[in-house]
């Protein structure tokens, strides 16, 4: 009976632990620190386990160790109109700084150093923008297309481009999409703390429906 509840127990788990081989980029929340031993490639922060770099997520269920396996191969050339993926470093008054991750469509390798660029307010969104607090926050992950190579300006302007995944500013858990209320359709809800956030929302936004 006792070996019955013990492989009940490893069953339940192993039940638990995300898959192996998942895409990660810098900033995602891979893992708990009560889970996971950290391994290569990561990052603790608040009893999470968060990805240092672009890659795939690696478990070894063993030892219960996490880690990331970056993807290599030639460094992509960014052009303009490129899609890009990356994640909000900072915000400094009517821009928002973006650390570009990868570029969508050139086999999802990995950006060396992550190449700094940055959203002007102006090109957030096609409406005015008031302020761009309001449509970003530290360590959103963003889809973005390339406008200046040469100054590494990005536009958000279109429905697919925007926020793709955000963390609330309290609890730093992924924020969740509410579904059937036209009224917060650019509002995002923290399911722990109950506190809603705006972002200028890709369609694409991979968060969980609320």
């Amino acid at each position: 009976m006792k070996d019955k509840d013990m492989d009940d127990t490893l069953k339940s788990e192993e039940s638990v632990l995300p898959e192996s081989h998942i895409f990660v980029l810098p900033g995602d929340i891979i893992g708990t620190v009560e889970e996971f031993i950290l391994g290569n490639n990561t990052f603790k922060h608040g009893g999470n386990v968060y990805s240092t770099t672009t890659g795939e997520v690696n478990i070894n269920k063993k030892n219960h160790v996490i880690s990331v396996i970056p993807k290599v191969g030639i460094p992509p050339m960014i052009e303009n109109g490129d899609i890009v993926i990356g994640r909000v470093s900072d915000l400094k008054n009517a821009i928002a700084l973006v650390e570009i991750a990868l570029i969508e469509g050139k086999g999802e390798r990995e950006i060396v150093n992550n190449q700094q660029a940055a959203i002007h307010i102006s090109n957030v969104k096609d409406k005015y923008v008031k302020d761009i607090y309001y449509e970003f926050s530290q360590f959103d992950i963003i889809k973005a297309k390339v406008i200046d190579t040469k100054l590494m300006r990005l536009s958000t302007s279109g429905s697919n481009l925007g926020v793709i995944k955000a963390y609330c500013r309290k609890c730093h858990v992924i924020l969740t999409k509410p579904s059937g209320n036209e009224n917060k359709r650019d509002k995002l809800f923290c399911p722990v703390c109950g506190n809603y956030e705006s972002r200028k929302l890709s369609s694409e936004y991979s968060g969980p429906a609320a």
